[in-house]
């Protein structure tokens, strides 16, 4: 079954062990392109089999994505391609707790989707992986150039031992 990358489920609809392939529209592409202010979004796919446990879903699948991102220091494109395994857990939204009241979630929940009502937005949570795929930190060939002369010091320069050296270097060993 081949549907939008925009797809809410109608929970009673979904059957165990049901395969999905989303592939997203022009129209989505650049209007998750534009949420996330990536240069363009070329290409953006996604496999998925669904698991149902009563009101629980889990979505067991791949992500693949190819896009554009400004470099951090030049401004140039960056051209990345994700091709990442996910696995999301749609639950129902806990019950109205108190507004100041933290829920907390462990590690192995890091990727469970909170849903109200009778659905869940399978597409809104691929993009959302997609977010998280991609490099926070994107950078073109001509970065580190750019980056030195601004006089900004790589992790070597600046680092613990890079300041060990230096002392000891200041004090004629070496």
């Amino acid at each position: 079954m081949t549907d939008p990358i925009c797809n809410r489920l109608a929970i009673d609809r979904i059957r165990d062990g049901e395969r999905l392939e989303l592939v997203a529209g022009d129209e989505e592409r650049r209007a998750i392109a534009k949420r996330f202010d990536l240069l363009s979004l070329g290409r953006l796919e996604a496999s998925a089999a669904l698991e149902r446990e009563g009101p629980r879903i889990r979505a067991l699948g791949r992500i693949r994505a190819e896009l554009e991102q400004s470099c951090v220091a030049t401004g140039e494109p960056v051209r990345e391609i994700v091709d990442e395994p996910f696995d999301i857990l749609f639950v129902p939204e806990p019950a109205a707790s108190a507004p100041d009241e933290e829920i907390e979630l462990s590690g192995e929940e890091c990727d469970t989707v909170f849903y109200a009502g009778g659905a869940i937005d399978l597409g809104s949570a691929i993009a959302d992986t997609l977010a998280l795929a991609i490099d926070p930190y994107p950078r073109s060939p001509g970065a580190d150039a750019v980056l030195q002369q601004a006089g900004v010091l790589s992790e070597g320069q600046s680092g613990p031992f890079a300041v060990l050296a230096k002392l000891k270097k200041g004090r004629g060993e070496g």
